[in-house]
């Protein structure tokens, strides 16, 4: 309980009308991390004072910005870059309260339910076309025609609790629940129709470079599953006068995902007009970017 006092202490001060007070205060608090937020939170309840609440609660922002910008930094410089963990934490910056284990339970039916009906002596598109029942048919998930490109339909967790999404976030999940099953699914940065790429394993392997052009076929969650060719891609980039980019056919890493996302979310919230948004999301973009 004493080891309490001292930041109980520091938080009646917030009030104080001296600006330096308060600077110095604040930082202290800050610094201190999230295990303080719960004596935050109880003390703006406490409270009838609207600076008070105003102060504890920008204080509270920063504490949770600061942990997502510290994971991400570390998420950053690890090696495995696991696409799971760092569509959480973009999530998380946007819904603070964001809990890992509960996004791992809803995903764990689905990836469950897809295992058990996998075996090694299956070709490729009989593993995509078990992947495309589960996540289609079984687990209901499907486009958003109406309104796709807001910010919402960007976040794992919305589509989890929706079960509709956009381009880039059916194909997130999509590809998560591959990898967990040791499927090689990887994006493919396609503008205006994120799609995802099966890679030849045994290309792969050979030529000792993951993200080489040996792809088997593509995949486009946002239309069911649906498998083409390079044809079909081809045709796209004609049909939307895309310039051509040998990008537009070659898988992609799970950093660059997040990059993808990231700006994506950039792009949603400055057309909604949501400057402080946008300036949080450009430095998370630095954070990766290093």
């Amino acid at each position: 309980m004493k080891q309490h006092i001292p930041v109980q202490a520091l938080i009646g001060l917030l009030d104080d009308p001296d600006d330096f007070i308060f600077n110095e205060v604040s930082s202290k608090l800050i610094k201190l991390g999230s295990d303080i937020i719960p004596l935050l939170e109880d003390a703006w309840e406490s409270s009838l004072n609207e600076l008070f609440q105003e102060r504890i609660e920008n204080i509270i922002q920063n504490i949770q910005f600061n942990f997502v910008k510290q994971s991400l930094d570390k998420w950053n410089k690890s090696e495995e870059h696991d696409l799971l963990e760092g569509v959480f934490l973009i999530a998380k910056h946007q819904y603070p309260n964001l809990d890992f284990q509960k996004m791992i339970d809803k995903l764990e039916p689905i990836i469950q339910n897809t295992w058990l009906e996998l075996n090694n002596n299956l070709t490729a598109l009989e593993k995509v076309r078990i992947l495309n029942h589960i996540m289609f048919d079984i687990h209901k998930f499907s486009r958003n025609t109406s309104n796709n490109t807001s910010p919402e339909n960007f976040y794992l967790n919305y589509l989890l609790e929706e079960k509709r999404g956009n381009p880039l976030s059916l194909s997130i999940i999509y590809a998560i629940v591959a990898q967990k099953l040791n499927l090689p699914i990887y994006g493919v940065d396609l503008p205006r129709n994120f799609i995802l790429a099966y890679k030849d394993v045994q290309s792969a392997i050979s030529t000792s470079d993951e993200f080489s052009n040996d792809v088997l076929f593509y995949i486009n969650p946002y239309n069911k599953g649906a498998v083409f060719g390079k044809k079909e891609i081809e045709h796209f980039i004609n049909q939307q006068k895309l310039e051509f980019d040998e990008s537009f056919f070659v898988p992609c890493s799970n950093h660059r995902i997040i990059e993808i996302l990231i700006q994506s979310l950039m792009s949603s919230y400055e057309k909604l007009a949501y400057p402080d948004k946008v300036s949080d999301l450009s430095i998370l973009f630095e954070i990766i970017s290093k």
